[in-house]
């Protein structure tokens, strides 16, 4: 038998959750809303730096480049100049780097997105001074070899496209009909591009003087204090370059819209692309539909209110989920679908039939108001996991503005109502689409079977 002391303690117990709900409650809102959650940006000896600090134990620094596939003069430069990373500088080698920063407990990485180049070091936070020095010492004085470049660059490069799959075939076909040059450059060179005709390490070497300098460069930190930046970056990148003496392509982005289609053994894949929203855009809503379009269900036994996990769940064998990949003058929101066949045509009926449900205005409350945690979730927990905030803090440094205010965000998504999500939705499907279509041509429907224009 349960004691009456045990079932008093329990209801006090319970008694007093809804208090201490509340009070976390407003704390975690307070917590979101407070600058501490934006960068601050600066300019730091003609650098420009954005930095926000939690005074944790670690750090992540960043140095963000406008090196990415949209400004690379020829093909494969920018995965090559990302796997010459951390090689042979004037000064060290790549052994010692490797020695140096396993030491410190250290992480040491290189990525690249359409529109920038990052390297990026993780570490404890009294290691600031080393990581600053390592990374400007890599953009401004590694050795382009010829032997690390047959040796290592070539194969890491041959590794890389072996793995791309259909989906990401799909994912560059979409951004090249939207966008054609520029932002409508693979991610990676396929396997047939003929990289051997532009890539080897004196290309490499020439870009990186375009991209490796003050004007095409923004240093961004997680987790360190602007002093402790001000004290480190200002001796530490002197020797980087203010200018080059040529440009980059930097010419704006235009959307077109169309359809590429592409036969391919393995997995299919279908995207369906509708011009999005751009960083720093006021654009809440794309966010809002993003979360409404979604994706798997994120809930242990759920299968999720979003319109794709319905569609995904009604027809096995097919993944799908929503994305606005935001760049600095354009933006491509994306339903990404993949799978078996069939089911892959099934669900891609579906997500335009559920957006078509959006423009007439058929979303209700508890979905939206689900939709709306969701963006924000997403927007809090976006640097946290993935990183992608440190990367557009400083893409949005580099394009001229200034890195997302989190408070005003937040606000802006809680300021979304059904009737701006009907016509953001009735917008986006008055207009021209960019659809992709990869793998089984024979079942993979057109653009046209899925009453979208082109």
């Amino acid at each position: 038998m349960i004691s009456r002391s045990a079932l008093t303690r329990g209801s006090q117990l319970a008694l007093r959750r809804p208090a201490a709900a509340k009070t976390a409650q407003r704390g975690f809102a307070a917590a979101a809303a407070s600058p501490a959650a934006s960068y601050e940006p600066t300019t730091i000896a003609g650098v420009k730096v954005a930095s926000r600090d939690d005074s944790g134990p670690t750090t992540r620094l960043a140095v963000v480049a406008k090196a990415g596939t949209r400004y690379e003069p020829l093909p494969g430069l920018t995965v090559g100049l990302e796997e010459f990373a951390f090689k042979n500088t004037n000064k060290r080698t790549a052994l010692r780097i490797v020695r140096e920063s396993e030491l410190l407990g250290g992480q040491l990485q290189a990525y690249h997105t359409r529109e920038a180049l990052v390297l990026q070091a993780s570490f404890l936070r009294e290691d600031l001074p080393y990581f600053t020095e390592l990374l400007a010492e890599v953009i401004s004085e590694t050795k382009y070899t010829t032997h690390e470049f047959h040796e290592l660059v070539e194969d890491c490069i041959h590794a890389k496209q072996a793995k791309l799959d259909s989906a990401a075939v799909a994912l560059d076909a979409a951004h090249n009909v939207a966008f054609h040059n520029g932002l409508g450059s693979p991610l990676y060179p396929t396997v047939d591009t003929p990289t051997s005709s532009y890539l080897n390490e004196n290309s490499v070497a020439a870009f990186a003087n375009l991209a490796f300098n003050k004007a095409n460069i923004a240093v961004v930190a997680d987790g360190a204090s602007q002093a402790g930046l001000e004290k480190w970056v200002e001796p530490f990148f002197k020797g980087v370059p203010a200018t080059s003496s040529g440009n980059l392509n930097t010419a704006a982005s235009k959307y077109f819209g169309g359809e590429q289609r592409v036969a391919k053994n393995g997995k299919n894949a279908i995207v369906i692309g509708f011009p999005g929203a751009a960083l720093g855009a006021s654009q809440p809503e794309t966010s809002v539909l993003v979360g409404l379009l979604g994706g798997a269900s994120n809930i242990k036994w759920s299968p999720g209110f979003s319109l794709l996990a319905k569609a995904t769940a009604a027809n096995p064998g097919a993944e799908a989920f929503a994305t606005n990949y935001a760049y600095s003058d354009a933006g491509l929101l994306a339903i990404q679908i993949s799978g078996k066949g069939a089911a892959v045509g099934k669900v891609a009926v579906e997500a335009v039939k559920g957006l078509k449900a959006i423009a007439a205005g058929g979303v209700s409350k508890e979905d939206l108001t689900k939709a709306i945690a969701k963006a924000k979730f997403n927007l809090l927990s976006a640097s946290e996991v993935s990183g992608t905030g440190l990367v557009h803090a400083g893409a949005n440094l580099l394009a001229g503005g200034k890195p997302l205010q989190v408070a005003e965000t937040l606000k802006a998504l809680e300021g979304v109502t059904a009737e701006k999500l009907q016509a953001a939705a009735k917008k986006l499907l008055e207009g021209k689409a960019s659809v992709s279509a990869v793998g089984d041509l024979h079942v993979l429907p057109y653009a046209e079977d899925l009453g979208l224009k082109v």
